[in-house]
C-alpha cells in the first residue's frame, strides 16, 4: 500500500515481441516511432495534475481534492472534480476522465504523441518526435511499394519455406484452402530479429520507412546501444488493405502456442494505417455489399475469410478496434443495411450493442445473429455448414430486439428499477436514428417487447429528446451510455476507497463472478497487482476508453465515502451478495435455455441442477449469514 491508502497496483505490461527477449514497456506514436514506458511516467511525475488542469480552468480547494466547472460541457455548478492524491480527473455531468495526458487530449483536441509532447516540453523533459514534412506524400508512396512487396515475400515465404511449416500446418488444421489463402494473400513472418533491415537494404529501401511503417521496432540492450527487430516475427500473416486494394498494414498471429507473447499484434497507426477507419476485407467485399445493400459484420479475419471462402462475400470485420463513425460512413456508401454477427459472451454482446448503435445513428438499419454459445462463424460453417450459418443470418432480428433480451438478461427478473434501466437504454438507442420513420418503427416494436403502451414509450421518448436538446444546446458532450452494475461498481469503489477490504471481497468473489468487462477488469487488478510504487493512473493508459471512464469515475466517487468500519463490511458484503445472485440467475436462465432441446435424461439433470440454483439463489436473497455456507463452500 503506498502513501495514499491506495492499493499499490503494477500497470499491464505489453508482452515481449519476441519469446526470446525481455518484455519491453513501449508505446508507439503515430508515426511509428516508440516511447519507453518510463519516459512517459517521467514526464507524468513532473506534471502534476492540478497544475496542468488550473492553468486550464480556475480549481477550488473541496475537501482532499479540487473542483470546477467542467471545460468539456457548460455547467452553472461545479461538477468537474481533480484527485491530486491518485492523480486522475472526472467530470459527474458528461462522464469525462482520465489522467493528466487524457485531459490535455481533450482539452487541446490533439492525439496522445503530441499531448507527450506538450506536457514534456512543459515539464522540461527533452523528446523529439517526427513531425509531417514536405516529403510525406512521397513517403506514403515508399511505403505502399514497401507493404505490398512485404505482403508477397510473407505469402511466397509461407508456400514455399521449410521454416513455415509450423503456419501451413495451421491453415490446414483450420481447413482453408489454397485458392483462400491466395485470395488473401496469407503470409508468414520467419522467426527472426532482423529480416527486414536487411531485405530493405537489397531493394534501396532506407531504414526510417521500415519504422515509419511500424514493420520494424527499436530498443536498447544492456549496454545502452540502440537496434531495430522485426515487429512481426513467427506470425501467421494476414495483409490488410484499403478499398483500392493496396497493402497498408498487417495484423499477425502468433504461432506455436506461445503464451507470453500477444495473439494478434497489429500495425501501429502510421501514415497509411490508421484503425478507426479500416474495415478488413472492404476491398474484396465492397461489390457484393453495394448488390446486395447488406453488409454483413463479424469480430475477426478467420472469420471473414471463412465467409468468403463459403460464398458469403459480404463479409468485413473491424481492424483490432471497436467500431467508429468513420467506419459506418464508409459501410453507408455500399449498404443500407447490416448484420452484426458477434460472439455470444458478454464482450461480444457489450460490442453488438455499442456497433448497433453506431450503425443507428449513421441511418443504417442494423440486425443481430446470435450464434450458439462458444460458437463464432468460422466453426460454425466448417462445423455446420454455410447454410446453416445462412440460416442464422437470416434469423436475424432487429437490435432493439437484441438490446431487450441481452439487457433483461443482466438484470434480476423482479427488479423494477433494472427494467427501467432496460427502457431508458433502449429510448436512447431510438432516440439515435436520424429519421422519425425509423424511430417510429423502432419504437412499436421496443413497446411490444417490453410490454408497455406505444403512448407511455412515446411520451418518455420525448422527455428523451428534450434532454439531448438540452445537451446538444449547451454543448454538452453525452456520458458513455453503457451502463454498468451498481453492485459489481460498488465493489470495486469499495475496495479503492478502503483497502482493508480487498480480502473481505477475494475471499469470496472471483473476477468471473462479473457480468461486466471494464468492471471485472477494474477487480482483476485490484485482486492480483500489488507492485511497489506502481500507481492507479499507470494502468489507465494501457485499458479501453470505457474502463478508463469508469476507473476515472469510481475513483472521484470513492473519496466522499467514510463510515464505520462495521458499516463499510456490510456494505461490501451486501453488494458481494448481489453479484454472486445475479451470477447464479444468469446461470439458471442458461439451464433453462438448454432445457428446451435437451433429451429425457439430460432434461433430468438439468432440472436437478436448476432447482439448486433456485434453492442457492432463495439464500443468498435472505443475506448474508444464510448465505455464507455457500459461500464458504465455493471457496474450499
Amino acid at each position: 500500500m503506498n502513501s495514499t491508502g491506495l492499493p499499490i497496483i503494477r500497470p499491464r505490461i505489453p508482452e515481449s515481441l519476441n519469446p526470446e527477449e525481455p518484455a519491453v514497456p513501449l508505446r508507439v506514436n503515430e508515426m511509428g516511432r516508440i516511447v519507453a514506458k518510463n519516459v512517459i511516467e517521467d514526464i507524468r511525475l513532473h506534471c502534476d495534475i492540478v497544475d496542468v488542469i488550473g492553468s486550464y480552468v480556475t480549481l477550488k480547494r473541496a475537501g482532499s481534492g479540487h473542483k470546477a466547472l467542467c471545460p468539456f460541457h457548460k455547467e452553472k455548478t461545479p461538477s468537474f472534480t481533480v484527485n491530486a492524491a491518485r492523480q486522475i480527473f472526472h467530470c459527474f455531468g458528461c462522464g469525462a476522465g482520465g489522467d493528466v495526458f487524457r485531459f490535455v487530449m481533450q482539452y487541446e483536441g490533439v492525439d496522445f504523441p503530441t499531448a507527450m509532447k506538450m506536457l514534456a516540453d512543459r515539464a522540461g523533459i527533452a523528446l523529439e518526435l517526427t513531425e509531417s514534412s514536405d516529403e510525406e506524400r512521397s513517403d506514403k508512396d515508399v511505403l505502399f511499394k514497401i507493404h505490398g512487396e512485404l505482403a508477397q515475400l510473407y505469402h511466397q515465404t509461407l508456400k514455399e519455406s521449410k521454416a513455415a511449416e509450423v503456419a501451413r500446418s495451421y491453415l490446414s488444421d483450420r481447413k482453408l484452402s489454397e485458392a483462400i489463402i491466395d485470395e488473401f494473400m496469407l503470409g508468414y513472418a520467419p522467426d527472426r530479429r532482423k529480416l527486414l533491415p536487411g531485405w530493405a537494404k537489397k531493394r534501396g529501401y532506407e531504414l526510417k520507412h521500415l519504422e515509419l511503417g511500424g514493420l520494424v521496432g527499436r530498443s536498447e540492450d544492456d549496454s545502452g546501444e540502440s537496434f531495430v527487430y522485426d515487429r512481426f516475427r513467427n506470425r501467421l500473416m494476414f495483409p490488410i488493405q484499403d478499398e483500392m486494394g493496396r497493402v497498408i498494414g498487417f495484423s499477425g498471429r502468433i504461432l506455436g502456442g506461445d503464451t507470453r507473447t500477444a495473439k494478434y499484434l497489429n500495425s501501429p497507426e502510421t501514415p497509411l494505417f490508421h484503425k478507426s477507419r479500416v474495415l478488413y476485407a472492404m476491398d474484396k467485399a465492397r461489390k457484393a455489399i453495394a448488390d446486395q445493400r447488406v453488409a454483413i459484420v463479424c469480430e475477426g479475419q478467420i472469420d471473414v475469410i471463412r465467409c468468403h471462402e463459403a460464398g458469403i462475400d459480404n463479409a468485413i470485420a473491424p481492424q483490432g478496434t471497436a467500431l467508429t463513425e468513420d467506419h459506418a460512413r464508409i459501410v453507408k456508401r455500399y449498404a443500407d443495411a447490416v448484420i452484426l454477427v458477434f460472439d455470444a459472451d458478454t464482450a461480444g454482446q457489450n460490442a453488438a450493442l455499442r456497433s448497433a448503435d453506431v450503425f443507428l445513428e449513421s441511418g443504417l438499419s442494423v440486425r443481430v445473429a446470435s450464434l450458439p454459445e462458444g460458437q463464432d462463424p468460422d466453426s460454425v460453417i466448417t462445423g455446420r455448414g454455410a447454410d446453416e450459418f445462412r440460416a442464422l443470418i437470416g434469423e436475424a432480428v432487429p437490435a432493439v430486439d437484441y438490446q431487450i433480451r441481452v439487457l433483461s438478461d443482466r438484470e434480476s427478473e423482479e427488479d423494477d428499477a433494472g427494467r427501467m434501466r432496460v427502457v431508458r437504454s433502449v429510448l436512447e438507442s431510438i432516440n439515435r436514428a436520424p429519421t422519425a420513420s425509423q424511430q417510429d418503427m423502432l419504437l412499436r416494436r421496443a413497446a411490444s417487447l417490453l410490454n408497455i403502451t406505444e403512448e407511455a414509450l412515446r411520451s418518455d421518448l420525448r422527455r428523451t429528446k428534450h434532454t439531448a436538446r438540452q445537451s446538444d444546446a449547451s454543448n454538452e458532450p453525452s456520458a458513455s451510455r453503457i451502463t454498468h452494475p451498481a453492485e459489481e461498481v460498488t465493489v470495486c469503489q469499495l475496495i479503492i476507497s478502503h483497502p482493508t477490504l480487498r480480502n473481505t471481497a477475494t475471499e469470496h468473489l472471483k473476477p468471473e463472478h462479473f457480468s461486466d468487462p471494464s468492471c471485472r477488469r477494474i477487480y482483476e487488478i485490484l485482486d492480483s497487482e500489488e507492485a511497489e510504487g506502481a500507481k492507479l493512473t499507470s494502468a489507465l493508459g494501457e485499458e479501453d476508453d470505457e474502463t478508463v471512464r469508469l476507473v476515472a469515475r469510481i475513483v472521484a466517487e470513492a473519496g466522499s465515502q467514510d463510515a464505520e468500519e462495521s458499516q463499510l463490511i456490510d456494505a461490501i458484503r451486501a453488494a458481494l451478495l448481489v453479484v454472486r445472485r445475479k451470477d447464479l440467475e444468469r446461470k439458471r436462465r442458461k439451464l433453462r435455455a438448454r432445457l428446451k432441446t435437451a433429451s429425457a435424461k439430460e432434461a433430468s439433470r438439468l432440472e436437478a441442477e436448476g432447482a439448486q440454483l433456485t434453492h442457492d439463489i432463495h439464500l443468498f436473497r435472505q443475506g448474508w449469514t444464510t448465505a455464507l455456507p455457500i459461500l464458504e463452500l465455493d471457496s474450499d
